[in-house]
């Protein structure tokens, strides 16, 4: 609780970050190359071909994306409040009831992304917002979303983010007070183990932020406030008792030898987005993003296919399924992460268990700077020849370019889909496999919702 931090708020107020040469065209911005310049570099790290096919236009879209994802530096939340403020007439001194000036407004599920600064990786934040409005005026409604975006589009961490949102409602609205719930959900980071990602893929914290009446968390006002959440299924125990921690899953990582052109590529990144790669957030931020960055250089990993080179059935050849195989990629065209699961069914006799192959089939292919249609053909090919030919893979993931962009589509997924054998023309055997992956929910209610 606490919102009012002078030192943040001044920077809103009166610097802000420079909007360098903004008469030239976008990819002709200073800023705009050295991204490119930098993503290319990094791509070399990783053994990747930057003019092949697919992705000899990433280091641009990268570029497109950050500054998009970042694109808060340059706005001003005076501009989205002083056009929206509305009389209401209603008790002019003291705090009223509901309904009338004074009384408690609370707006709900306001979804955003926003970039850690830890770690450079985009991060969910399910926004809440109370305030008590005073003078005889209210703030339409719309604007609370776009002052949160302010701050959420930097690159930022929870309790930094919520402080931040709440001082600025509070000095440019001049309510009675104000109240921020927000609740992030961080992408885990993924090792060469098949065993990840746990628990759900998502690191999940809870922060919240008062000024004026909202100041003491005991207060009847907060417990008024955290029970309008309740009735949206909020949890807010979470917030009871907590203390600051680490949150991104980047600073429990262990450090490795680094190649000082890739962090030199990283820490330009981060000064054409207008940061300063050497304050307290960022100054581990280059390691940590290059620690994430190096799971999918393109190496000759190690597939465990454990010697086996085909499928003799013995007895009854029957449907077998193996459902819900987790996996970790990165996508080739803006160096975003997708996850999800993989659904695998194929025709053999009884005895064969192919699940550890498998794993380490789908684990090896998402590993890999990739698109997700050539991911679910590719272990589809490789599985053929091992169990006889009769291959279905789904594969169902949800796309962070999907949402910590431009577009910004929450809650969407993709699927996809690759048949072999019998299943390239026999819809029953499709259909019967697709009736398994409903059967077990194959995704969980929460993979759309962080929370």
């Amino acid at each position: 609780m606490g919102a009012l931090d002078e030192g943040r708020l001044n920077l809103e107020l009166e610097t802000g970050i420079k909007n360098a040469c903004i008469d030239l065209a976008f990819e002709h911005q200073p800023e705009t190359l050295a991204i490119q310049d930098a993503v290319k570099l990094l791509l070399q790290g990783l053994h990747e071909d930057v003019n092949r096919e697919g992705i000899k236009k990433t280091p641009f879209r990268v570029a497109k994306a950050l500054r998009e994802g970042t694109r808060g530096y340059k706005l001003k939340v005076k501009e989205f409040v002083q056009s929206a403020l509305f009389p209401e007439a209603g008790l002019e001194d003291g705090i009223g009831q509901a309904g009338g000036v004074g009384g408690l407004v609370v707006v709900r599920d306001l979804d955003h992304y926003s970039y850690c600064e830890s770690c450079l990786l985009p991060f969910h934040v399910r926004c809440h917002i109370g305030y008590v409005p005073s003078e005889q005026r209210v703030l339409g409604l719309s604007k609370f979303s776009r002052v949160a975006d302010v701050f959420a589009k930097r690159l930022q961490e929870p309790q930094g983010l919520a402080d931040d949102i709440c001082s600025a409602l509070h000095h440019w609205v001049k309510p009675s007070g104000v109240a921020v719930v927000l609740q992030c959900s961080h992408i885990h980071f993924p090792c060469l183990d098949v065993k990840s990602p746990s628990d759900n893929g998502f690191v999940k914290l809870m922060v919240s932020s008062g000024s004026g009446v909202f100041d003491d968390e005991g207060s009847s006002l907060w417990g008024e406030f955290l029970s309008f959440l309740k009735l949206k299924g909020v949890k807010t125990e979470a917030l009871c008792g907590s203390v600051k921690k680490e949150w991104c899953p980047s600073v429990k990582t262990s450090s490795e030898e680094e190649d000082p052109e890739m962090v030199s590529a990283v820490v330009s990144i981060l000064k054409s987005l207008g940061e300063d790669p050497s304050r307290e957030g960022l100054v581990a931020t280059p390691s940590r993003f290059l620690k994430w960055m190096m799971n999918f250089q393109n190496v000759n990993l190690e597939m465990k296919l454990n010697g086996v080179n085909g499928v003799k059935a013995n007895g009854e050849v029957k449907l077998h399924c193996e459902l819900n195989l987790p996996f970790w990629s990165m996508c080739e065209h803006h160096l975003l992460p997708f996850y999800g699961v993989v659904h695998i069914g194929y025709y053999c006799g009884e005895g064969y268990n192919h699940k550890s192959l498998m794993k380490s089939i789908v684990h090896f292919y998402g590993f890999k700077l990739q698109v997700q249609e050539r991911m679910t053909r590719q272990i589809a090919e490789t599985l053929s020849p091992l169990v006889g030919g009769d291959v279905i893979v789904v594969a169902e993931a949800g796309h962070t370019c999907m949402i910590s962009r431009g577009i910004e589509k929450f809650g969407s997924s993709t699927a996809t889909i690759a048949v072999l054998g019998q299943f390239s023309n026999d819809g029953s055997a499709r259909a019967e496999f697709l009736d398994k992956i409903h059967a077990t929910a194959a995704l969980k209610a929460d993979a759309s919702s962080p929370f």
